[in-house]
């Protein structure tokens, strides 16, 4: 049972990290004693990424927390939302400054009928079918120029590779790359 709900918890972080803190804390002065921790900082700025109304598979958002600076990078498929993330970070209590390196992927009529392909081609293969149960499915699908980035966390390497091998079925793919990270449980 605690290895199933271990996987859960992995399965449903995705490609952000961490998992989400369910609270907001009151303003505390920066250096008093109160001060958030930079655990709470990266579990709360995780929260809040994977909140935004616009997130979805076709994003790849990522970040990285130094002492109370939050930097944010990756790819998405929407110019808002690189600005609704940055936004939203800025408003967490403790963040003093946030680094916005999040790419803008190009606004292209071939990107998107490839990225619905690679979609069907993955969330309805059988052996991947329950990742797209997930509120966030944690197989994200990039593509920028024709070329795919598959990029998030599976359960096993078949899972990757089966992912691999549907998204390289897709018509119009130039390249493939297999960023997805397998999730170790014991």
């Amino acid at each position: 049972m605690k290895t199933k709900l271990m996987l859960l918890l992995a399965l449903t972080a995705g490609p952000i990290g961490a998992l989400p803190s369910p609270v907001w804390a009151k303003s505390i002065p920066m250096g008093s004693p109160q001060s958030p921790s930079p655990e709470y900082l990266a579990q709360e700025v995780r929260h809040q990424l994977v909140m935004l109304p616009y997130y979805s598979v076709f994003d790849n958002l990522e970040y990285k927390v130094e002492g109370y600076t939050v930097e944010l990078s990756g790819q998405v498929a929407w110019p808002t939302l690189r600005s609704d993330a940055e936004n939203v970070v800025k408003r967490i209590e403790g963040v003093q400054k946030v680094v916005n390196r999040i790419e803008v992927l190009p606004l292209s009529f071939n990107d998107d009928r490839i990225r619905r392909a690679e979609y069907r081609a993955i969330y309805r293969n059988p052996q991947l079918d329950r990742y797209a149960l997930q509120p966030v499915p944690p197989i994200h699908i990039i593509v920028k120029n024709g070329n795919v980035t598959l990029v998030g966390v599976v359960a096993n390497a078949m899972d990757k590779n089966i992912a691999a091998l549907k998204a390289n079925g897709v018509f119009g793919v130039f390249s493939v790359t297999n960023d997805l990270r397998v999730e170790h449980l014991g």
